[in-house]
């Protein structure tokens, strides 16, 4: 049994004020509109419908709060870039975004989901870029790894892992399928690791 799987849906907030206390530690997931967030949380946690998926990008208009033990949650935050939504609704999304991502104490890692066809596009070197400049450690997750064979993967890969070094410096980048697991060992334990949570820490009671 992973550690994740006891993840369950806290709250959905609008913006921080809406948010619970600012304690412990939150790792959040954040990334374009139709970039995968809510089927890589899925994946994760082992279950199928704990966030919210859809085929029609912008989804996500909430900060949503899935909480693995007290102190300890995952953050899936409103997606960014392209929505089929009016601009002043888009403009709410990008605020509130905005706002955990600075004021947010609890923030402690900064998933930014991206397809791996398509890779640091502007938005989401802005973003990483800022999570560095203020001391976040930032993963980057390729997703959708299976739609490419394991050599063109592997190179698209290192391709990512050149470009994050040329404009941002150290950060990890992660090939990662909801769909077949392809990189969720590498993922776990790197969340594990900003949660501060031990393997042995993880339930026992039913093998992975």
């Amino acid at each position: 049994m992973s550690y994740f799987t006891q993840a369950k849906f806290q709250t959905s907030a609008p913006d921080i004020r809406h948010l619970d206390g600012d304690e412990g530690t939150e790792v959040a997931f954040a990334g374009r509109s139709n970039a995968g967030k809510s089927s890589a949380l899925n994946r994760i946690t082992r279950q199928k419908n704990l966030a919210r998926t859809s085929k029609t990008p912008g989804r996500t208009q909430l900060i949503n709060v899935f909480e693995l033990e007290p102190g300890r949650r995952l953050i899936d935050l409103p997606g960014y870039g392209y929505a089929k939504v009016p601009l002043a609704m888009k403009e709410k999304w990008q605020r509130a975004l905005g706002e955990y991502l600075q004021a947010r104490k609890s923030l402690k890692g900064l998933v930014v989901l991206m397809d791996i066809r398509h890779p640091f596009k502007d938005l989401d070197q802005q973003l990483i870029q800022w999570a560095v400049d203020a001391k976040i450690p930032v993963l980057a997750l390729l997703t959708k790894a299976d739609k490419l064979k394991s050599g063109k993967r592997k190179a698209q890969v290192m391709m990512a892992q050149e470009a994050a070094l040329a404009f941002c410096g150290d950060v990890t980048v992660l090939p990662f399928s909801s769909l077949n697991g392809v990189g969720q060992p590498q993922v776990e334990a790197h969340l594990l690791n900003w949660f501060g949570v031990d393997s042995k820490e993880q339930p026992q009671t039913a093998a992975q």
